[in-house]
């Protein structure tokens, strides 16, 4: 087999001088070795020795440049240090036993072999070789070559075995098919089926990790789909799952929302690679099961799935480990306001109501209008081209509004300290309705955000309610 040309860095030949001194054989192991090969940038190295990984590492660190620090992580049995803009990891080859109940293996010293054969999939168990002897020689023990070049994921040993010891395997399968446009071989994926069950043992931030990877991905809705094939979609989210499926009556049909929903993610991802534009994607119809009616006169309605679904937003979340903070509330206001661009799209639709959006959405508008244009997937082509034509009215519209109104964030300029001293007020339900005045004025376009012709609002206003300015 011939050798691999390492990047030109000097830290290899240096593992190789120190590894020799220590009588220690050393290889790069697993998914820079892959990436090396497919030619992916990486920035994290593996090393794997016959011995002692630490006192390797600190050899190591010694003959660098400056002697950077060493962190051990004495739980793993890894030691890590920082050769440039490389992450350096070392550890000692061993060998892997689980018990049923927990993902956490016990660890002994084992041969290269060994460790290898521990890897999750064939294409992660490749090595190349840091000894002087075979310097740069790649390891293939398990054909992992042949299933780059055949573009496969497959486990090296019996598939049953790899996910039922650790079944975050299987999530992972997924996410490197999707990420590198593989295939599952099939012996592989039917494992991941008949052991699905196996993933409830797995923490659900790990799965969120693995979740958000495939996300991010260029065609995210490959892995949603080897996800639902497989069961596992409808273990990890089942909220998701339940959007598959059409129901007739009477002939009528809908359109079927799970698949409907990825080629939402999936255009999504074409233009942006927020993570948390993409969970808006997912998210943006995923109470539609919920309100599911079938009318005679008009067939199939989702009313209020909008809000209804801005509602399951902060539970969902928090049932899968994400964030409670501003992303959750940046998925949760574009779920809320994703049909609200659509009907900005008549003639006569006025400036009250693009300013009403402006002001709701924010700094949110431009994210909220990618997801309204991705939300647009009829396979009518001339349907799709005249609505994109629609929101780009809609787009200009609201750039006339926002140039002319500065409405994007904008707070009034009558504050509640300025109600209460006007009138002498105490905080109070009644600061809060003459707040509200105002800003429904400036809505409106009666008045414009400007102290004189507020505070004059807020004058004649508060007189009605029977208030009177107080001296100063």
């Amino acid at each position: 087999m011939n050798p691999v040309q390492l990047p030109d860095h000097k830290i290899f030949e240096l593992v190789a001088d120190t590894a020799t001194a220590l009588k220690m054989p050393a290889y790069v192991i697993g998914g820079f070795v892959r990436d090396l090969i497919l030619k992916r940038p990486s920035k994290d190295i593996d090393v794997v020795c016959v011995g002692d990984g630490m006192k390797l590492a600190e050899a190591v660190a010694q003959a660098l440049p400056g002697k950077p620090k060493v962190t051990v992580f004495k739980n793993f049995g890894t030691a890590m240090l920082r050769a440039g803009d490389l992450e350096v990891e070392f550890v000692g080859a061993r060998k892997e036993s689980y018990q049923r109940h927990s993902r956490k293996p016990e660890v002994e010293a084992g041969t290269l072999e060994d460790d290898l054969k521990r890897r999750d999939f064939t294409i992660n168990a490749l090595g190349i070789s840091l000894n002087k002897a075979d310097f740069g020689q790649l390891v293939d023990m398990f054909g992992g070559m042949q299933d780059i070049k055949r573009k496969t994921i497959r486990t090296p040993l019996e598939p049953g075995i790899t996910f039922s010891d650790d079944p975050l395997r299987m999530m992972r399968a997924v996410r490197f098919a999707t990420q590198l446009h593989f295939d599952i071989e099939p012996d592989t994926f039917d494992a991941i089926i008949a052991h699905k069950h196996r993933i409830e043992i797995v923490s659900k931030e790990r799965i969120a990790d693995e979740l958000n990877k495939i996300i991010l991905a260029d065609t995210p809705s490959y892995g949603f789909k080897l996800l639902f094939q497989s069961g596992l979609l409808q273990l990890i989210f089942p909220k998701m799952a339940a959007l598959q499926g059409i129901d007739t009556v009477n002939g009528n049909t809908h359109k079927d929302n799970f698949y409907h929903t990825l080629q939402v993610l999936d255009n999504v991802a074409k233009v942006s690679k927020d993570l948390w534009l993409r969970w808006a994607a997912i998210m943006h119809d995923i109470a539609k099961p919920d309100t599911k009616r079938y009318h005679p006169k008009v067939g199939w309605t989702f009313h209020g799935h909008e809000d209804k679904g801005a509602r399951m937003v902060p539970r969902l979340f928090q049932e899968l480990k994400l964030p409670l903070n501003e992303h959750m509330k940046f998925v949760q206001k574009l779920v809320r306001l994703h049909l609200r661009p659509i009907a900005l799209v008549k003639e006569t639709v006025t400036d009250s109501a693009v300013r009403r959006l402006l002001f709701e959405a924010g700094e949110d508008i431009d994210a909220l209008m990618q997801l309204c244009k991705a939300d647009i997937t009829s396979k009518d082509h001339n349907r799709v081209k005249r609505y994109l034509q629609n929101f780009a009215k809609v787009e200009e519209k609201l750039r006339q509004v926002e140039e002319s109104d500065k409405l994007r964030n904008f707070q009034p300029v009558i504050t509640g300290e300025i109600i209460m001293e006007t009138f002498g007020l105490k905080p109070s339900r009644e600061v809060g309705i003459l707040k509200e005045a105002i800003t429904e004025a400036i809505l409106e376009g009666e008045i414009r955000n400007e102290y004189e012709e507020a505070f004059a609002f807020l004058v004649e206003k508060g007189k009605k309610m029977g208030f009177t300015i107080t001296e100063n």
